[in-house]
């Protein structure tokens, strides 16, 4: 793995906040500064907390929902996919944690990766081009809505890397 340094055997594991992750995409949580009062006073509105991204023509959003099985630790990373043509998001429906591994690109390939335990609040929105790793539901199955871009072009990208990094299971 040239270029990747690693210290530890194993990836610590950040809270997910809006400034540690902010170079890979955004966090989606009730923020109380876009907090708007709409359908007379009954509903409040949490409005712009992230950017949906579809690149070329003859691209759209579309909403989804994934079931991911919950993965059994400690866990091998040992691949990263990108989306070149779109953002993608995650936003729990199960009420469950689940953790986030992002990582810098590093010269067209994922480099260290990053770890955070994202609250069963909190969704995140991968920007197009992210190297991130999929969906890792903790304990259980659990539903996410994922918004995705569909259209023409291969918006998948994959890198395995040559030496697995390792999670420990989380405390939370």
């Amino acid at each position: 793995m040239t270029g990747l340094m690693v210290t530890s055997p194993f990836l610590p594991i950040q809270l997910l906040t809006k400034t540690a992750f902010a170079s890979f995409g955004d966090v989606i949580e009730a923020d109380p500064s876009t907090m708007r009062l709409i359908n007379g006073g009954t509903t409040e509105r949490f409005h712009a907390l992230a950017t949906a991204e579809a690149l070329g023509e003859g691209a759209s959003i579309i909403l989804n929902i994934f079931r991911g099985q919950p993965r059994a630790f400690p866990y091998s990373v040992t691949m990263m996919e990108r989306h070149p043509f779109g953002s993608q998001s995650f936003s729990p429906l199960s009420g469950r944690p689940f953790l986030v591994v992002v990582a810098e690109d590093d010269g067209g390939k994922p480099g260290v990766p990053q770890v955070f335990l994202a609250g069963a609040h909190q969704g995140v929105n991968y920007r197009a081009n992210v190297w991130h790793h999929p969906l890792m539901s903790l304990k259980e199955i659990s539903d996410f809505l994922v918004v995705d871009r569909t259209g023409p072009g291969n918006n998948l990208e994959e890198y395995f890397y040559s030496e697995p990094f390792i999670i420990e299971e989380p405390k939370a």
